[in-house]
C-alpha cells in the first residue's frame, strides 16, 4: 500500500426504460444499521422509530442482523427522517460511539481477522464489493503518513450528515482495533459542510482535529502503525475470502437492475411486508418507471416477490422447525393458507410436504 488503492470499478450507465435512465442504485449491507434503531428508541422514543421506519417504507430492526442489503437512500432516509423529528442535527455524532466493524456481520469478521492493520485495511479494500456496491475504499502512504479514505455513494442524499459521522466511527473503531489504547489520530476529515456552530462538538466525539469539505472521510496516522499486530481483537476466526462470498447474497448480481430489486424485495421480505411503492422509492424512481423497467427486462412484480417468498420458505422449511403458520407470518401472508397455496402452486407440493420429503432424503442419506 505505497501509494493510492482503490479495488472498485464503477458500473456503467444502464438504460432501464423509456424516460428513466439511471445507475443501479448503491446499496450496502443492512449491518450497517446494526443497533441503530434501537438507539433511536432509546433516545427518541418509539414514535420516532415508527416514523423513521415509514419514512424508509421498511423495518430496518427486524433484518439489521440478516445478510441482505438496502439501497443507500433507504439507510440515509431513515435517519433524516429522524432528524426531521426530533430536530437534532448532531444524530450522526450521538450514534458514531456506539457502531463498530464487528457487529458488520461475516464481513467485519473477515476484516477483523488480519494479523495486522495493514493487512485489514487491504481486506477491507479488496472484499469490500460484499459489503457494499457503490463505496469506494483506498490508503495511501507519503513520507511517512498513511491515509485511510472511504468515499460514499450516497453522499447527495438527505441525512447523508450522520452517515458520514457514522462511518468515520466505524473507520476509527477499526483502527483502534490495532492500534494502543492511547492512540489518537492525526486528522479526521469529513466530507459535509463545516456546522455552522458547534464544530468542536466534533473534535470532543472523534477525540482528533477534524476538517470538513473534503473529498472522502479520511483518517491521518503515522504509517508505522500499519504493521501492528491486533492489539484488542477478539479470538481470531478462521474466516475464508469464499465464507465470505457464501455468506452474502449474490453480491455479484447487485451490479445490475434485476439485481437490485431483487435485493431490494428479498429485503421486504425478511421484514415480513413488500410493496412495489417501497421498491419504487427506495431505488429514487417512481412505480410507473420501476413498472416500465420490469417490462423492459421481462420481469414482473408479484412474481419476483413470490419466487423470493417461496425460496425463503423453502430455507425456512429445511433449515428449521418452526411451524407452517409461523413461516406464513414471516413472509407476510395474511394467512397460512394463502401461503400453502402460493407455495403449492410454486413446487406442486404443500409445505409440510415438501419439509416431510426432505426429512425422509435426509434420514436415507443418513442411513436412518
Amino acid at each position: 500500500m505505497n501509494g493510492p488503492a482503490t479495488h472498485f470499478t464503477p458500473v456503467a450507465e444502464k438504460t432501464f426504460s423509456r424516460g428513466f435512465r439511471a445507475r443501479p442504485a448503491p446499496v450496502v449491507s443492512v449491518a450497517v444499521m446494526a443497533g441503530i434503531p434501537a438507539l433511536v428508541r432509546h433516545t427518541f422514543g418509539d414514535k420516532v422509530l415508527r416514523q423513521a421506519n415509514r419514512a424508509a417504507m421498511l423495518d430496518i430492526e427486524s433484518i439489521e442482523g440478516q445478510d441482505c442489503f438496502i439501497p443507500h437512500a433507504t439507510m440515509t432516509g431513515f435517519l433524516d427522517e429522524v432528524e426531521r423529528r426530533t430536530g437534532e442535527a448532531n444524530l450522526g455524532l450521538l450514534m458514531a460511539p456506539h457502531l463498530s466493524i464487528d457487529r458488520y456481520g461475516l464481513w467485519g469478521d473477515y476484516v477483523l481477522a488480519a494479523e495486522t492493520l495493514r493487512d485489514a485495511l487491504a481486506r477491507a479494500i479488496s472484499t469490500l464489493g460484499y459489503h457494499s456496491r457503490g463505496d469506494r475504499m483506498e490508503v495511501s502512504v507519503e513520507g511517512g503518513l498513511a491515509r485511510a479514505s472511504y468515499i460514499n455513494a450516497g453522499r447527495e442524499n438527505p441525512g447523508y450528515a450522520h452517515v458520514a459521522n457514522g462511518t468515520a466511527g466505524v473507520l476509527l473503531n477499526l483502527l483502534r482495533t490495532f492500534l494502543p489504547v492511547d492512540w489518537k489520530p492525526l486528522l479526521l476529515e469529513l466530507d459535509i459542510p463545516r456546522p455552522r456552530r458547534a464544530a468542536a462538538v466534533f473534535e470532543d466525539v472523534f477525540a482528533c482535529p477534524v476538517a470538513f469539505d473534503a473529498a472522502a472521510i479520511s483518517i491521518s496516522f503515522d504509517a508505522r502503525m500499519m504493521d501492528r499486530p491486533a492489539v484488542r481483537r477478539p479470538k481470531a476466526q478462521l474466516i475464508t475470502f469464499e465464507d465470505l462470498a457464501r455468506a452474502r447474497f449474490q453480491p455479484a448480481s447487485l451490479e445490475d437492475f434485476r439485481g437490485v430489486v431483487r435485493a431490494q424485495i428479498w429485503a421486504q421480505v425478511l421484514s415480513g411486508e413488500v410493496s412495489i411503492d417501497s421498491t419504487a422509492r427506495a431505488l429514487g424512481t417512481s412505480v410507473r418507471s420501476l413498472q416500465r423497467s420490469l417490462d423492459r427486462d421481462g420481469l414482473e412484480f408479484r412474481e419476483m416477490v413470490n419466487s423470493i417468498r417461496v425460496e425463503r420458505a423453502k430455507e425456512l422449511l429445511s433449515g428449521t422447525r418452526v411451524s407452517i403458520t409461523e413461516i406464513s407470518t414471516e413472509l407476510g401472508y395474511s394467512a397460512p393458507a394463502n401461503f400453502a397455496r402460493a407455495f403449492r402452486k410454486a413446487t406442486g407440493l404443500a409445505p409440510k410436504d415438501f419439509r416431510r420429503n426432505l426429512e425422509g432424503v435426509l434420514q436415507r442419506r443418513d442411513g436412518k
